[in-house]
């Protein structure tokens, strides 16, 4: 028994004696904050420590407690995985360890995940969710605004805050204090953050932060799975592009789409809602979607409207796909037709049927489509006669 204590005590990280791993962690993260306030973008001795405590030491601590961090995670995330990095050639001032999804976030410019970042001057370290800075649009991945980034950010907030009515306890707002431009991105793309003193470390629950925040980035990708962070017009597309290239490769983030009876149990609902709004607001309703190429003819005071509806289970509801018929519809006949996009449905799969309930209705009555940007996404070539 004694000899084998003596090989598991010389088991070491970065060429130190292994500690007991809840110490580890907590000792590796306060050497990287000793180390950041020599920072230096050559790879002077120091900066080499570094980038061993963060690509081998601090990786190494947490793929060790993967096993555990799984339990937060629904069975679905079955591929998590962990990375560091303190720059690529020359050093960062923000090296930042994180924990993923390979298919929900192939790069560290895809998708969610959970991230460790250090101040600049070493005084405290942040356990967040962030995300990448990229975004699914009109079939591909594109950089975004940080206007865009904002809303992605705060979409994921929204979950979260559904989820646990609560933001608690990443309630603090991560500044790094850095002087590049890469480190402020970081800030930009965080979700959440929980802010740890350096002076704070030894008495913090590490590991229950690292739990707690692998059981939000779980719930922001179920919604994602369910596409409630691609517009309906964005959800389309990504469909549409699937029958046109159907070899390829599509991530998991992107969303696995609804069945046949999901979509139709959505369109129910937003019908549904469309309906009882436009009567609440004194419309007589025609539902005639099934023989026009509008859904709800709608009257009210000798007038009538012709009413497009959209049912979607996504929060955000910048673009919408539509027909040519239904373009030239609105068109020809604006000011005499509305747009009713009903979004946030909510999908229960429990049942062999699914169903959907929830939903949040935005009217644009006499809708001038001219106001909106239409993107041609595909096209119907046709042979000569």
């Amino acid at each position: 028994m004694e000899s084998v204590r003596t090989r598991k005590d010389l088991l070491t990280v970065c060429g130190r004696p292994r500690e007991p791993m809840g110490v580890a962690l907590k000792t590796i993260i306060k050497r990287i904050c000793e180390i950041q306030p020599k920072y230096s973008s050559s790879n002077t001795p120091e900066m080499q420590e570094r980038g061993t405590l963060i690509r081998s030491g601090l990786t190494q601590e947490l793929r060790g407690r993967l096993s555990g961090l799984n339990q937060a995670f629904d069975p679905l995330f079955d591929d998590l995985a962990v990375e560091g990095s303190d720059g690529i050639g020359r050093k960062t001032e923000a090296p930042w360890v994180r924990l993923y999804s390979k298919a929900m976030s192939p790069t560290p410019r895809e998708g969610f995940y959970v991230v460790i970042h250090f101040s600049a001057d070493g005084s405290a370290c942040f356990f967040t969710v962030g995300c990448g800075s990229t975004v699914w649009s009109s079939g591909a991945l594109r950089p975004i605004s940080d206007e865009q980034l904002k809303a992605k950010t705060s979409w994921a907030r929204s979950v979260i805050e559904q989820r646990w009515r609560t933001l608690a306890p990443f309630t603090d707002v991560i500044a790094l204090g850095a002087r590049a431009s890469l480190p402020r991105i970081f800030e930009k793309a965080t979700v959440v953050a929980r802010r740890i003193s350096v002076e704070s470390i030894d008495d913090s629950d590490l590991d229950g932060l690292l739990f707690a925040a692998a059981e939000r980035l779980s719930a922001i990708y179920l919604a994602q799975l369910d596409q409630r962070d691609v517009a309906p017009g964005d959800q389309d597309a990504l469909a549409l592009a699937t029958i046109v290239k159907p070899l390829r490769r599509r991530t998991r983030a992107q969303g696995l789409g609804l069945t046949a009876p999901e979509r139709k149990a959505v369109e129910l609902r937003a019908m549904f809602l469309a309906i009882q709004f436009l009567q609440s607001e004194g419309f007589t309703c025609d539902d005639t979607s099934a023989v026009e190429s509008f859904d709800i003819l709608a009257r009210r005071d000798g007038q009538a409207l012709k009413i497009e509806v959209k049912g979607t289970t996504s929060e955000l509801c910048d673009s919408i796909l539509m027909t040519r018929n239904e373009i030239e519809l609105h068109r020809r006949e604006k000011g005499r037709t509305g747009l009713l996009i009903v979004s946030g449905i909510h999908l229960d799969r429990s049942d062999v049927m699914p169903s959907a309930s929830g939903g949040v209705v935005e009217a644009l009555m006499h809708w001038d489509i001219d106001q909106w940007v239409l993107e041609s996404i595909a096209f119907q070539v046709r042979r000569p006669v």
